[in-house]
């Protein structure tokens, strides 16, 4: 394992992710100082480069192996399921077959039935959850992170270290008394945190998408991401009226207003034009 800088990857992603700094994949001067900042804080040599040990102590050790970063190989034993218009076989060694697999059922459910919506669809998604690996909310920030990110309920670094490398004590802050939570005692925020493609977040989603499927998934959450990633993702789309956004056409204007809806602002949005391009050209 070896990450430094000028690396452009997934697992640079994770790495950014775990360190609380902004996970755009690209190991640049920002990665690097937070890496040297980690390693002399863990007694390891800090050249600001990820080897072993460092993405190790990093990830923890039940982590000790990074995800390889490749597409899974396609299943092609099994016929892929088919719904009119939409050539989902193309999509094999682009998409993992567990999500392809899963496109007939929410396509018919959700709307998200065209070429177009589902190009627009796949792409959010791939992007949102790390090329279809990620399915739960990663909080695990330094204080430095949460006075980035969540500057509104960390406005102090008292307060933040106070929170720091504690994913579910931010998350029952940051999601208290909102989205259908209740207070931080409560634990709504770290049990209701975001889980699927597109994070799933708050008790009042849980609970819609739950009906919409005919699942209690409130009463086990962790559904959301083991069985419903791509369910729940659907759900949110089509919920948001974003599979009728799709409709609007191709143009990287598009993916924008339907990524500042997604993500609230537009991280991430050449790579997810990117991947809007690859799977629209395949599916059309």
């Amino acid at each position: 394992m070896l990450l430094k800088k000028g690396d452009n990857n997934e697992n640079v992603k994770l790495l950014q992710t775990k360190l609380g700094i902004d996970p755009i994949g690209n190991f640049g001067p920002k990665t690097e100082d937070a890496v040297k900042a980690f390693q002399l804080k863990n007694g390891l040599t800090p050249d600001g480069i990820v080897g072993d040990g460092t993405w190790t102590k990093i990830m923890g050790s039940a982590a000790s192996t990074p995800t390889p970063v490749t597409t899974p190989t396609p299943q092609t034993s099994t016929p892929t399921a088919q719904v009119a218009g939409l050539k989902l076989d193309k999509l094999k060694g682009h998409v993992p077959q567990v999500v392809i697999d899963s496109i007939p059922e929410v396509a018919t459910k959700f709307g998200i039935n065209t070429p177009l919506r589902v190009a627009h669809f796949l792409a959010q998604c791939g992007h949102e959850s790390g090329g279809f690996r990620l399915t739960k909310e990663n909080l695990n920030y330094s204080a430095k992170g949460l006075m980035g990110i969540f500057k509104k309920y960390f406005p102090t670094e008292a307060l933040a270290k106070a929170y720091e490398r504690q994913p579910a004590k931010i998350a029952n802050k940051v999601y208290s008394n909102r989205m259908g939570n209740g207070t931080e005692a409560s634990g709504d925020g770290a049990k209701f945190c975001g889980r699927g493609y597109i994070q799933l977040t708050g008790k009042e989603n849980y609970t819609a998408f739950g009906k919409s499927i005919g699942v209690d998934v409130c009463a086990n959450p962790e559904l959301v991401a083991s069985q419903y990633a791509l369910a729940s993702a659907a759900w949110f789309f089509s919920k948001n009226g974003l599979h009728k956004m799709a409709d609007e056409g191709a143009s990287d204007a598009v993916v924008t207003k339907i990524t500042k809806r997604v993500n609230g602002g537009t991280i991430g949005l050449p790579d997810r034009i990117k991947h809007f391009k690859e799977y629209y050209s395949l599916l059309s």
